[in-house]
């Protein structure tokens, strides 16, 4: 079995490092299950194709039969687990939407649906219900996601915080920024708040980087730069005062949250219930007060 999970990841991404990061292996373990599921098969399945891999015609055929296999397989193991556990949902999550907006609410979820036990797997990668057992994701991106039912939940807009003990004080004005260090991360682009400020200035190129935003915050917490942040994702930061606003200028994500989740459970009572839930916190999120900048110059993009 974790050959031909080994395979349909390969066959599906093309690549044996993907593979490998996508089900927590090394590049040698799945080259090995490759290779030995090949020697058990007596067919080659794979070629090289410059630095990346290809399947055979072999290869494709037989991808796409175990991929239907492992998509009944994972079928079948929710619905073991809910006649086992009938009051289990299971959601994937970013790391950083985890931890810095799902789980500071989540005791509202509990106190009002004791009936369900949310399970919360906080991961980067991207679920795949063919062969993962979760019942529903949060994403972050376009929302054109092939062969599962989306939701747009909400948008975003970045705008720099930093902490008041920052090396230099709190910038003043936007031009300011060419003096401190920029913290920078895989999902914020800084170039784009640039433009809306009206600075000529290209994306920075130095400076430490962070995969997950809640490393991201924490570092500008700390004072060691200043970070583009996710409205999203400031949490209670700005009304702690832990963060400020140094200026009102902002500009809109070009991604957005979505709540997605394969078709055979467009009708689960839970997922009506968990969908429910969290569009009341988006929208408790909108009542709350807006924490600006202190006025100086005030812009949306």
């Amino acid at each position: 079995m974790q050959a031909l999970r080994a395979f349909e990841a390969v066959a599906r991404t093309g690549s044996l490092t993907k593979a490998a990061e996508g089900l927590h292996l090394t590049h040698g373990a799945i080259s090995h299950q490759l290779k030995s599921l090949e020697q058990d098969l007596g067919v080659r399945l794979t070629e090289r194709a410059g630095r990346g891999i290809r399947l055979t015609d072999e290869g494709a055929r037989f991808a796409k039969r175990v991929r239907a296999a492992l998509s009944e397989i994972a079928e079948a193991v929710r619905e073991v687990t809910e006649q086992n556990n009938p009051r289990q949902f299971r959601v994937s999550v970013m790391p950083s939407f985890a931890a810095r907006w799902l789980l500071p609410r989540i005791g509202r979820f509990l106190a009002a649906h004791r009936d369900i036990d949310l399970d919360v797997r906080a991961t980067s990668l991207l679920v795949d219900f063919r062969r993962d057992d979760a019942e529903a994701a949060i994403r972050y991106g376009g929302g054109n996601y092939t062969g599962v039912m989306s939701e747009h939940l909400m948008d975003d807009v970045y705008f720099p915080v930093c902490s008041r003990k920052l090396a230099g004080g709190v910038p003043k004005r936007p031009s300011d920024l060419s003096r401190y260090l920029l913290l920078r991360s895989d999902s914020e682009v800084w170039q784009l708040w640039f433009r809306a400020a009206g600075l000529n200035w290209p994306e920075p190129t130095r400076g430490p980087i962070f995969n997950d935003d809640s490393h991201l915050m924490q570092a500008a917490i700390e004072g060691q730069g200043i970070a583009l942040a996710r409205s999203s994702l400031i949490g209670n930061d700005l009304v702690n005062g832990v963060l400020v606003r140094p200026f009102d200028i902002e500009v809109p994500s070009p991604w957005r949250y979505y709540l997605v989740y394969p078709p055979s459970l467009a009708q689960s009572p839970k997922l009506a219930v968990f969908r429910q839930w969290l569009r009341d916190e988006i929208e408790r999120d909108a009542k709350a007060p807006h924490i600006s900048a202190s006025p100086r110059k005030r812009k949306r993009a």
